[in-house]
């Protein structure tokens, strides 16, 4: 098992949550937390334990950004007029490799991000390999023509375990998409429930 894969399980043990409501999560069999110690793990959290794991759990989902890269789009968010944590899921979603996830391009959000630096994602007819590139509402992410035929690829398009967003039209047979809108939190088909209105609080405190 690859380090990031471990990495992935591990979290949502941490969590004791299925994250990315895969079938093969470890939290499906046991929920109790990683380690010889987990089983013993389930003490009250404070409110800062409650804020944390909230900003831990979104961090976590998006292919664990660094703490780095997380603050700084907190910091765009809060400066965007309207409400901090929508603003935050909206920025989120605008990721090339989240787009690329959503899309059922790639199976994992993990997946997703190399996906993209290897330069197998278009945008606009122009590759790109940042996965941390910015959609905008009207741009069109599509799979390179040399890549559709990756088994991952063609996998990926058929998982029953998530449906793509509405705010995504998508053609498999193409393999592209069209980023329609930049979705609210409501819109997102987050597997478990996600808080950003507690990562504006860890955030503000901290």
């Amino acid at each position: 098992m690859t380090k990031r894969t471990s990495a992935k399980y591990k979290l949502d043990r941490r969590m004791g949550e299925n994250i990315w409501g895969r079938a093969k999560s470890p939290v499906n069999r046991r929920e109790y937390g990683p380690g010889q110690h987990g089983q013993r793990r389930k003490g009250k959290l404070s409110d800062f334990g409650i804020q944390l794991r909230a900003k831990q759990k979104l961090k976590g989902y998006y292919g664990d950004l660094t703490e780095k890269q997380f603050r700084r789009i907190y910091s765009e968010a809060e400066r965007v007029k309207g409400d901090t944590g929508e603003n935050l899921i909206g920025l989120l979603e605008r990721r090339l490799d989240a787009v690329v996830y959503r899309a059922k391009f790639v199976p994992t959000v993990f997946a997703a991000r190399q996906f993209v630096n290897h330069g197998h994602v278009l945008v606009n007819g122009k590759r790109v390999n940042i996965p941390s590139y910015r959609v905008k509402e009207g741009d069109v992410i599509e799979v390179r023509e040399k890549s559709k035929q990756m088994a991952m690829v063609l996998e990926a398009a058929g998982l029953p375990e998530r449906d793509v967003p509405d705010y995504l039209d998508v053609d498999h047979s193409k393999m592209k998409a069209s980023f329609v809108r930049t979705p609210n939190l409501g819109d997102v088909p987050f597997p478990v429930m996600m808080e950003p209105n507690l990562v504006v609080e860890f955030y503000a405190k901290n």
